[in-house]
């Protein structure tokens, strides 16, 4: 006889929760402890947040979990402390002191230290990071005292502006690409200004279109009576999705497109991502725009298609 099926714990939700995540905790963690306070089955986050770090951590529940890649690679947005003067075992204040330098840096160098690290160019990704090698996390081995050869990634830094210096800690605000480490850059500041430097305080303020101004932290949830409560602090993925140039089909286009055809619609933008919606079934999914003034379905909310 068969081993019987274990049933799901929890209940079906279906949304997406704009967490404030807490320090000191992994964003796993606080994925579960929002799971539970939701008495959800299924969950999922859209990019982990070290542990140091607190601010906006999108949570997809239920059905929002297919939609979770299209957070993942969208751009982001921080609030960072660097201090020079000294270098960390994983380029923040998780790990141990291995290095103390002088800082003898006036604001002028700094200010001319930072221009390097805007625009677009190649940044080799921290050895304390989740990026796997050979199936295995940097992490894993950074633990156990290897270090291998990583490869350099683009990443592209939108904005990095300068918010106080004190002689010691550089604070900035960040607007970076998908895939983009503070860490990295702290590393990378303090060697070309050679006093090293590691991050103290990272706060993410958004993501993609979403931000931390409309997110709720787990002591707020816990604090609610029931789930009911709970539940009402979710949102609709097609809201989340508020980045992506929102398309209306006619129902004819929409029948097809959900057949998995390539459509006309009007007012697209050149390229990219868009949100399709139908006046006979609103929000139909995301489609990628293609040649001649047509759209492609993506990811659909109905069918479940997905043409990438």
């Amino acid at each position: 006889m068969g081993r019987r099926r274990r049933k799901p714990v929890g209940d079906r939700v279906d949304g997406m929760l704009l967490l404030d995540k807490p320090e000191g905790i992994t964003s796993n963690n606080a994925l579960q402890q929002a799971r539970k306070l939701l008495r959800a089955q299924k969950a999922g986050h859209t990019g982990s947040l070290d542990p140091i770090a607190t601010g906006l951590l999108p949570l997809c529940f239920g059905t929002a979990t297919r939609w979770s890649g299209y957070f993942l690679g969208s751009g982001k947005y921080y609030r960072a402390t660097i201090r020079l003067g000294e270098t960390t075992e994983t380029g923040d204040s998780e790990g141990a002191v291995i290095k103390t330098r002088k800082v003898l840096v006036k604001e002028e160098e700094l200010q001319n230290a930072l221009s390097q690290f805007r625009g677009t160019y190649l940044q080799v990704p921290p050895m304390y990071s989740a990026i796997k090698v050979d199936g295995q996390p940097l992490y894993k081995l950074a633990r156990q005292g290897k270090e291998i050869e990583r490869q350099a990634r683009e990443v592209t830094v939108d904005t990095l502006d300068l918010g106080g210096f004190n002689g010691r800690d550089v604070d900035l605000t960040i607007r970076c690409s998908s895939g983009f480490y503070v860490r990295a850059l702290a590393t990378d500041l303090g060697e070309s200004l050679g006093t090293g430097g590691h991050v103290t305080t990272l706060r993410r303020l958004g993501v993609a279109g979403l931000s931390v101004e409309t997110s709720v932290t787990l002591d707020d949830l816990s604090k609610m009576v029931g789930y009911p409560d709970r539940r009402a602090c979710l949102g609709t993925v097609d809201d989340a999705l508020d980045h992506l140039p929102a398309v209306e089909l006619s129902v004819d286009a929409a029948f097809y497109l959900c057949r998995g055809q390539s459509v006309r619609a009007n007012n697209l933008p050149s390229e990219g991502n868009v949100r399709l919606y139908s006046s006979s079934t609103g929000f139909l999914g995301v489609g990628v725009v293609a040649d001649r003034g047509t759209v492609a379905p993506e990811r659909l909310v109905s069918s479940g298609i997905q043409n990438a």
